[in-house]
């Protein structure tokens, strides 16, 4: 069974993920209007009938923008933290709000939705791994640096969805002001193009097919250099380099190499140890 997966928006400015099958999909945050995500979806030909749920990842407002009216208008349960709710200040309805435990599979449908700790400054944030038994999906934006948990849901993926947040070089020779960009390259901000590659041509597994570049930033990074940089690592991998400002293609993701997805059996993110 194939799995479909799409950007519907990815930058500073909203982030907002869909990946589903022909039955069920869920969103991963809804940081674009709720009227905004309507109008792409129905471009992609892609049903929000069939959308059973949001996963919130963390409570930057850049990904929680649209929650409030998608979830009530469509009554879509919402999987959240304690933590990440209690800092986002959400208005939802109590029923709609689901608890959400890390390494603890979610089943939507024939999905599986696993939540992981990641580096960033937010209060517990969480990256995903989109399973349905034999395919992996990978959601792993807004991290701070790479860790041994990154590594080992990122080598079993068939598709994945990677920060490349900006260039070294762009950002200390711009106009952010110092600890702006301390806060970007600190280790709890975002990951530069430099250190996504390495995750890259060290840990992309053969099987992957697809790998959507996301969460780009304006002033300090370019989509043709995330394409000039990666597009030599690709080998069979299809390299989309995500937009701020409209969705990507609708991509299908099938393999004849599945690969049943095996979680992480550690402890808190603060006792990681790097991976690369």
């Amino acid at each position: 069974m194939s799995i479909f997966i799409s950007s519907l928006n990815s930058g500073s400015n909203g982030n907002c993920y869909y990946i589903g099958t022909g039955e069920d999909a869920i969103l991963i945050d809804a940081g674009i209007s709720c009227r905004e995500t309507e109008k792409r979806m129905k471009r992609l030909g892609l049903a929000i009938e069939k959308m059973r749920a949001v996963f919130i990842s963390h409570e930057h407002s850049d990904h929680i923008n649209g929650l409030q009216v998608l979830a009530k208008k469509y009554g879509l349960p919402v999987y959240i933290n304690r933590r990440t709710w209690s800092s986002s200040k959400l208005s939802l309805d109590p029923a709609l709000v689901k608890d959400l435990e890390p390494h603890t599979a979610v089943r939507i449908g024939q999905l599986a939705i696993t939540a992981f700790p990641k580096f960033h400054d937010a209060d517990d944030p969480q990256s995903f791994v989109v399973s349905n038994g034999s395919l992996n999906i990978g959601i792993f934006t807004d991290i701070g640096k790479t860790c041994e948990q990154v590594v080992h849901h990122f080598r079993q993926c068939h598709a994945a969805i990677l920060e490349a947040n900006y260039d070294e070089k762009m950002l200390q020779e711009g106009s952010y002001p110092w600890h702006l960009k301390k806060r970007i390259s600190g280790g709890n901000g975002h990951l530069s193009n430099r250190e996504a590659l390495e995750l890259v041509s060290r840990y992309k597994p053969p099987f992957m097919s697809h790998l959507l570049l996301g969460h780009l930033s304006k002033n300090n990074n370019c989509p043709r250099l995330v394409e000039e940089m990666f597009s030599p690592h690709a080998d069979s991998c299809k390299i989309v380099v995500a937009s701020r400002f409209e969705e990507t293609p609708v991509f299908e993701i099938s393999s004849d190499t599945p690969r049943p997805f095996r979680p992480w059996n550690f402890q808190p993110a603060v006792q990681l140890t790097l991976g690369v």
